[in-house]
């Protein structure tokens, strides 16, 4: 650890700057570039890592409260976010071990170049899959969708009626064109850093609402008593409670981006706190979110609690808080965009281009790759008008390889002989527990598929 003495941390920066900005060329004009930047704040960065992680998952907990009862709702939801802490902890230690300044670098390390392809292969999948999620996510609050033959209507669509320019995909093409092509050329994950403190706030106002209103009706007795405890008659009632796990898991995923905040860290040892401050705000809204979701609609909460918000809701102004609750999370998950696409775009650099100078330095690469990953999640949105199944295929199984098989396996395999027994005991609980979830989500999937 370096000293304390400002003097020493900044020559200490700068004589790690090539190491501290990946993304750049090792190069003269590089060293200038990286002077310029004095590195992200710990709040900016708290801020980005939040916002890496608050993403749809969000919507789907008032149903897993509504699952397992509150109390052990509750309970999976704060131990998942120590578990992901953990695993965090563990790749970030060995990642400074083997001088590490990326995942995929932890990974090459403990398992060469094929486990660098490999994670880089998964997180590109997985990002692809969650662009495409939010794309139409941002289709079903602005302009409706259909269900099993339920219409459940858009936001223009309730506003204006039914025009070409309020259609599913006129509606994403314009998203696209105004918002997402000028946000796919940040190059730094910090100079997302105020679109993460609005996202992050949008999500809040969503929470505040859905607050208000069932704190409104429990005043006024229209509330019923929660359940607690799941109901759990047969094995297969308690089958069904183990599909509520990976909802839950993969709702705190963020791996991929911690080390690119850390290195534009102005003090990179803060990573260590910005992870677990993140992580405490995300468990605190995502705990806030399931209890007052599940209190406002009981047995009637939707998987997506969004679908629960086109209807009366039993209060004064019920349609005017219906909208700021779809347009506070539409905005919400349009500003994640950033923190998602940066990653997917260096990663598939990564597996395209591995001897390449680096992307930043390559302006029609950066151009060309960013245009394309745009277009290819606009298409998958518009093409595919329900992928929550196929997402939930690809993102169980990646999502539970990059927050614990991956980070687990580099601590198993310990290159660098600093794992302890903990670490080994730690590390096999989760590649079980990521394997238990995979499992129950391919089998939910599948049964629901097939029934």
């Amino acid at each position: 650890m370096t000293s304390g003495n400002p003097e020493n941390m900044s020559k200490h920066n700068k004589e790690n700057s090539d190491e501290r900005f990946p993304l750049l060329s090792r190069t003269q004009d590089e060293k200038v570039a990286t002077d310029k930047y004095s590195g992200a704040s710990f709040h900016g960065s708290v801020f980005n890592l939040s916002c890496t992680i608050v993403g749809s998952g969000i919507m789907s907990l008032p149903a897993t409260l509504k699952m397992l009862g509150l109390v052990p709702g509750i309970v999976l939801i704060i131990i998942v976010a120590f578990v992901i802490e953990s695993s965090i902890e563990m790749l970030l230690r060995f990642s400074k071990a083997g001088s590490a300044y990326s995942y995929g670098d932890a990974m090459a390390d403990a398992f060469g170049r094929i486990g660098k392809v490999l994670l880089q292969i998964c997180i590109v999948i997985y990002n692809t899959g969650s662009l495409i999620v939010y794309m139409i996510i941002i289709e079903d609050v602005l302009s409706g969708s259909t269900s099993k033959e339920v219409h459940h209507a858009g936001i223009l669509e309730g506003w204006f009626g039914e025009h070409w320019w309020t259609s599913r995909a006129f509606v994403l093409v314009a998203v696209t064109v105004v918002i997402f092509f000028p946000l796919m050329f940040f190059e730094r994950i910090d100079s997302a850093r105020y679109i993460s403190v609005i996202s992050v706030g949008l999500a809040i106002v969503f929470l505040l609402v859905v607050i208000g209103v069932t704190t409104f009706k429990l005043v006024d007795g229209s509330i019923e008593t929660p359940k607690w405890f799941p109901a759990v008659t047969d094995s297969t009632s308690f089958l069904n409670l183990s599909t509520a796990v990976p909802v839950v898991v993969f709702a705190y995923i963020c791996h991929y981006n911690v080390h690119t905040i850390q290195n534009e860290l102005a003090d990179s040892s803060l990573i260590q706190g910005v992870v677990r401050g993140s992580l405490a705000l995300c468990a605190v809204v995502y705990v806030m979110t399931g209890i007052f979701g599940f209190l406002l609609f009981g047995e009637s909460t939707y998987t997506d609690l969004l679908s629960n918000f086109d209807t009366d809701i039993g209060v004064p102004y019920s349609s005017l808080f219906n909208n700021i609750v779809r347009i506070s999370y539409a905005g919400h998950v349009i500003l994640v965009f950033p923190t998602i696409f940066l990653p997917l775009r260096l990663n598939l650099d990564g597996l395209l281009f591995p001897s390449a100078r680096p992307l930043a330095l390559d302006k029609k690469r950066f151009v060309l790759e960013s245009v394309g990953l745009v277009l290819i999640s606009l298409v998958g949105a518009i093409s595919i008008p329900n992928i929550w199944v196929a997402f939930e295929f690809t993102g169980a199984t990646m999502g539970g390889l990059l927050a614990f098989v991956f980070p687990a396996s580099i601590t198993l395999k310990d290159p660098h002989c600093i794992a302890t027994t903990k670490d080994k005991i730690v590390s096999v609980s989760m590649i079980i527990l990521a394997v238990v979830s995979n499992f129950m989500a391919i089998y939910s999937n599948l049964r629901s598929l097939l029934s």
